[in-house]
């Protein structure tokens, strides 16, 4: 749990964190995660049979046609992990002009975003129920987002569990491998350590440049709304760290 006091439900990312060149099997990749998922509602899981081939995107082996998904070529947004998909939705409804994908493994949460994107019509809008590392290597091209956005991914606090933290070095290069030129990346985390372990991780990617003079922490960009999680937060006197970059364009 973050000290924004948000569960691991509603912070869920999927990822492998071993060297992704490595050619590491995926059983063996360290993954940033524990499946402790709470009861989906009956409206949720009819939410998968009668949205999903709506608003889904079914994994697989095969590169995704993003223009063919979406029907339509313009500006794309990625974010891992949406939680319940409440920002994610309100985000695209305000936005119709950009195309946002969102990825999750948490059922409770997709099922939630499945009835809001019904709801508000989100034609703008698909979904992803997969390991994040997985879908970036193996069904997304390069070059392909315009912003990629990881808000309060699980911070794993106890020393021994930081090496299952998703944002780490190969994460990061394959994330701005995804970046087209002068693309952004967005992360916001209530970790302390967890901030500057990321913001001293991305000063030092050399593909990606911090867009704070000085570089180092953000304001909140607009793009990222306050959560009711991070409302009490603020509350309770926690701080959130922001880092914003973008992928150079030479």
């Amino acid at each position: 749990m973050s000290s924004l006091g948000v569960s691991e439900d509603s912070l869920p990312i999927v990822a492998a964190l071993a060297d992704l060149n490595s050619g590491a099997d995926a059983s063996q990749r360290i993954r940033s995660f524990v499946r402790r998922e709470s009861r989906i509602t009956h409206a949720q899981q009819r939410a998968f049979v009668e949205l999903w081939s709506r608003f889904g995107i079914d994994t697989g082996a095969a590169r995704l046609d993003l223009e063919q998904v979406f029907g339509r070529r313009g500006p794309l947004v990625l974010e891992i992990g949406f939680g319940d998909g409440e920002s994610l939705a309100a985000m695209a409804s305000a936005d119709p002009q950009t195309d946002y994908l969102g990825i999750e493994v948490h059922r409770p949460g997709i099922g939630h975003l499945l009835l809001r994107a019904a709801e508000l019509q989100l034609g703008n809008l698909r979904i992803l129920c997969a390991d994040a590392v997985e879908v970036l290597e193996r069904q997304l091209p390069a070059a392909c987002f315009d912003r990629i956005q990881i808000f309060f991914p699980d911070p794993w606090p106890k020393v021994r569990h930081h090496k299952r933290r998703l944002i780490q070095q190969p994460f990061i290069a394959l994330l701005a491998h995804k970046m087209k030129p002068d693309g952004q990346l967005l992360i916001a985390t209530d970790c302390v350590n967890y901030a500057h372990s990321i913001l001293n991780l991305l000063n030092a990617t050399p593909e990606l440049r911090n867009m704070v003079d000085g570089g180092g922490f953000a304001p909140r960009p607009s793009q990222r709304l306050l959560t009711r999680f991070e409302q009490r937060g603020r509350r309770l006197g926690h701080r959130v760290w922001d880092l914003a970059f973008a992928r150079r364009a030479e």
